[in-house]
């Protein structure tokens, strides 16, 4: 019995269904926005319906954050780290929340946490 590997698989043409992501999230589209898990789109699904009953004032989608800046070594510039969260809630009190909407909660994800809430101790931020 000869195994082929999923790339093998394809460019024999042999049809394995849409790729499975890395974390089993589902890429869904609500108001002709690609959100990275139905989990986020049925966040902001709930943060319109917040906002239409006054809950909230506002909020931002993809903040970005940047936890080190850009710097040259050797001639050769080194990227800036960014934390990116989902959502940036803004309450009618003048309270900023800071909102991830988290399935997996890599290694990544938690360094740059630690980053973020270190540079910002009086930051409100909730894993949804």
């Amino acid at each position: 019995m000869t195994r082929l590997t999923e790339k093998q698989a394809r460019a024999m043409g042999i049809d394995l269904g849409p790729k499975q992501n890395k974390y089993h999230n589902r890429k869904t589209y609500v108001d002709g926005i690609k959100f990275d898990s139905k989990h986020e789109a049925d966040y902001y699904c709930e943060l319109l319906l917040r906002k239409q009953a006054g809950e909230i004032t506002c909020f931002e989608m993809q903040p970005e954050y940047i936890l080190q800046e850009s710097y040259k070594r050797d001639g050769k510039t080194v990227r800036a780290i960014k934390y990116i969260a989902d959502f940036k809630v803004y309450y009618p009190d003048g309270r900023v929340e800071v909102v991830d909407c988290k399935g997996v909660r890599t290694k990544e994800y938690l360094l740059k946490k630690k980053m973020l809430l270190k540079q910002n101790p009086d930051m409100w931020f909730t894993e949804a």
